[in-house]
Order: structure tokens, then C-alpha cells, then sequence
């Protein structure tokens, strides 16, 4: 690698929950910069999820992100002229990532009023292990599953 690796930033904890995570959910919710209507979006939520489901919403939606993380993924490798499916397992910073941003790529998609009520009802979905962040993670496993008698090509 030409380059050194770029240094972590650090991230404050959320104002209401004072949570690490929180505040990393609410910069892949972002938009523009505009974090304090990314933090309303979020807190909107999970006033929705606490209403819906009378249990702690902090602990619904970490139970929901974990619900949608997926453990292994498939990466293209060509050997020899043929491309490749290799399945791989991610990285716990990636996992996270990959977790929080198809939780919200799937919120985004859905149809509700407002980004706040499409993700509470996502939250929910993933909770009880439904929805399209849910999905996509079987998905992806189902892939490497099916090639995973090429994980021997593994980078």
C-alpha cells in the first residue's frame, strides 16, 4: 500500500442515549450535513418504536441491527479467465457499517409519511426478523452458501 491508513476519527456520543452507536446510526442517516435533523429523524423513531412495541427502543433497535448484520459476504475473483464468487467473512467495523446503512437504505424505500415513521417501521421489521434489511442479509448469505465451495480461492 502506497499510503498510510487514514486515523479513526472520534465520535461523541449521542445527547439522549449517550451512545457511541447512536451517533453512528445518525451519521449514515445524515444528509447535506444536516446532522440535527438527522438526530430528529432518528429520536422520532424511536418515540415510534417505543409507542408500537411498549419495550425499550434503544434495545429493540440494537436487537433489529444486529437482526440485519450479515457475517459473511461474497467478493468477485477472477482465477485463470473465470470470474468468481468468493465468500468472505467482514470485519466487525464493516459488519456494523454494512448493518446500519442497509437498515436505512431499506427505510428510505419504503412507504410512509415521514423518514421518521419509514424508519421506525424498518426498526420493527428487523426486529421480528422481516423486511427488506432482513432480507437482503439471507440473501447474502444464501450466496456465500452457495459458493462456498470456492472459498478456497480466498485473497
Amino acid at each position: 500500500m502506497r499510503k498510510a491508513r487514514p486515523k479513526k476519527r472520534i465520535v461523541l456520543p449521542d445527547p439522549r442515549y449517550n451512545d457511541l452507536l447512536v451517533t453512528k446510526f445518525v451519521n449514515n442517516i445524515m444528509l447535506r450535513g444536516k446532522k440535527e435533523r438527522a438526530y430528529s429523524i432518528f429520536y422520532e423513531a424511536m418515540d415510534i418504536v417505543e409507542d408500537r412495541t411498549k419495550e425499550n427502543a434503544l434495545e429493540v433497535w440494537k436487537k433489529a441491527l444486529t437482526n440485519v448484520t450479515p457475517s459473511v459476504e461474497v467478493r468477485s475473483r477472477r482465477v485463470g479467465g473465470a470470474t468468481f464468487q468468493i465468500p468472505t467473512e467482514i470485519p466487525p467495523s464493516r459488519k456494523q457499517s454494512i448493518g446500519m446503512k442497509n437498515l436505512i437504505l431499506f427505510a428510505r424505500k419504503r412507504n410512509e409519511k415521514s423518514m421518521g415513521r419509514k424508519l421506525a417501521a424498518e426498526i420493527i421489521s428487523g426486529y421480528k426478523e422481516e423486511g427488506g434489511a432482513f432480507k437482503k442479509k439471507e440473501d447474502t448469505h444464501r450466496m456465500a452458501e452457495a459458493n462456498k465451495a470456492f472459498s478456497h480461492f480466498r485473497f
